[in-house]
């Protein structure tokens, strides 16, 4: 994706006749500390897994409504760290190849749990749209043979998780325990999120049946979250396969991968698939946290993540912060105003965020702002995309300024080719 075609040419002739620049800082340092904060990050993810882990244990032991909000507010606590993650996924083939382990979406959630009638008995597309694990121990679909007699990490993970090469068959990571915990929500663009009740876990008094299958189905998909957390948290610690391949890169081919990460989740993915796709269609279907209603948190974190890694900077859950020298160092370095130019469009971008969070404290959450006839609801959202796509446009002006080679960035249909979204 090229955004614009000849947009730094100012601020190349302000660096030529300006000031004396900063010295350059050393590509080297600055892949370190990218390193470290991915690290640090994905640590953070594993400790709030497992805090979300710890939660649910108590809740399966006491099932009661006050202690399943303690277990969303764990889940929701989890998505703060990960989401910053992000950042990291676009460029790092290690960390995209892994990441529809834990964040895939949409899903259909049929595959693992009972449904309302109105979601439908099949699909064209899926087989196993309705296949509802949770309820069944054997299942013959399309002539493929299932024993889910036994719910556990194995059979999510090596069986159910996009079965059928279909990817909205989500079976592990954080949606599927999100649906588990506040199953469908059925209120379109109105005010609401999931409503499963706590007796939907509870061996006494079991609602909607199959509460011994739903607890094993929970805590099988959160140990193996936590599993995959740790397996990345690793792949970032000294020597670990995701830094190594990062630090065994020409320093330019390793900035480049910083920017294609930044570049690539503020346009394609977030501005693009997360955020303007649900807007056009007006369907809380492609909300990211759909069944929570916590797309507002996410969408505020995903972009507070490519913050982090322009300036080096990432504040932990315990408040520490790790730093060092930063991509934003060596961009003033050779164009002062390019710097500057890009942090007030993350600035911008992290405000109109803020617009969305704000907005769900009055109830107002992002399936209710892009509803339809929602004019003022859908201008909050469309400056969020607005501010991204500035952002991109500044993320190309730091690329090429540094003069860096074949860095392409992922591109949306939503923003690329509205046409084609449109017609579906």
């Amino acid at each position: 994706m090229n955004l614009r075609q000849s947009c730094v040419a100012v601020a190349i002739s302000t660096v030529l006749c300006g000031p004396v620049l900063a010295a350059t800082p050393a590509q080297s340092d600055i892949l370190d500390n990218y390193a470290n904060i991915a690290h640090a990050t994905y640590e953070d993810s594993l400790l709030t897994a497992k805090e979300l882990h710890r939660v649910l244990n108590q809740f399966l032991a006491a099932p009661t409504e006050s202690n399943l909000v303690k277990a969303r507010q764990a889940w929701i606590n989890a998505r703060v760290p990960y989401q910053q993650s992000e950042a990291f996924r676009f460029g790092n083939p290690i960390v995209d190849d892994w990441e529809g382990k834990v964040n895939a979406w949409p899903l259909d959630e049929g595959l693992i749990d009972y449904v309302a009638t109105s979601y439908g008995a099949e699909s064209d597309e899926n087989p196993f749209y309705a296949a509802n694990i949770i309820a069944n121990k054997k299942l013959s679909v399309g002539g493929v043979e299932i024993d889910a007699s036994n719910i556990n990490k194995q059979l999510l993970a090596e069986t159910l998780h996009e079965i059928d090469e279909v990817e909205a068959n989500v079976a592990t990571g954080y949606h599927a325990i999100e649906f588990l915990l506040w199953g469908q929500d059925l209120n379109g663009n109105n005010p609401g999120a999931g409503n499963r009740p706590a007796t939907d876990f509870d061996l006494d008094n079991c609602t909607h049946g199959n509460c011994d299958r739903r607890r094993d189905y929970l805590m099988a998909a959160t140990e193996l979250l936590i599993d995959d957390l740790d397996e990345m948290a690793n792949n970032w610690a000294p020597k670990g396969a995701a830094r190594s391949e990062l630090l065994t890169k020409a320093p330019a081919e390793g900035i480049a991968t910083i920017l294609t990460g930044m570049g690539s989740l503020a346009y394609g993915e977030l501005a693009g698939e997360r955020t303007k796709l649900g807007l056009m269609l007006h369907d809380p279907e492609e909300e990211h946290d759909c069944f929570s209603d916590n797309t507002h948190n996410s969408h505020f974190y995903d972009a507070k993540g490519i913050k982090n890694v322009y300036l080096g900077q990432y504040t932990r859950v315990d408040g520490s912060v790790v730093s060092g020298v930063s991509l934003a160092e060596l961009v003033k370095s050779q164009a002062p105003v390019v710097d500057q130019n890009l942090r007030n469009k993350l600035e911008k971008t992290e405000a109109a965020a803020q617009a969305m969070v704000n907005e769900a404290t009055k109830g107002n959450t992002f399936d209710v702002l892009i509803g339809v006839d929602n004019k003022a609801g859908n201008q909050v959202v469309q400056t969020f995309v607005n501010a991204l796509v500035a952002e991109a446009e500044a993320i190309e002006d730091a690329i090429a300024v540094l003069k860096l080679e074949g860095v392409e960035l992922e591109g949306s249909d939503s923003l690329d080719n509205p046409a084609s979204i449109s017609a579906e």
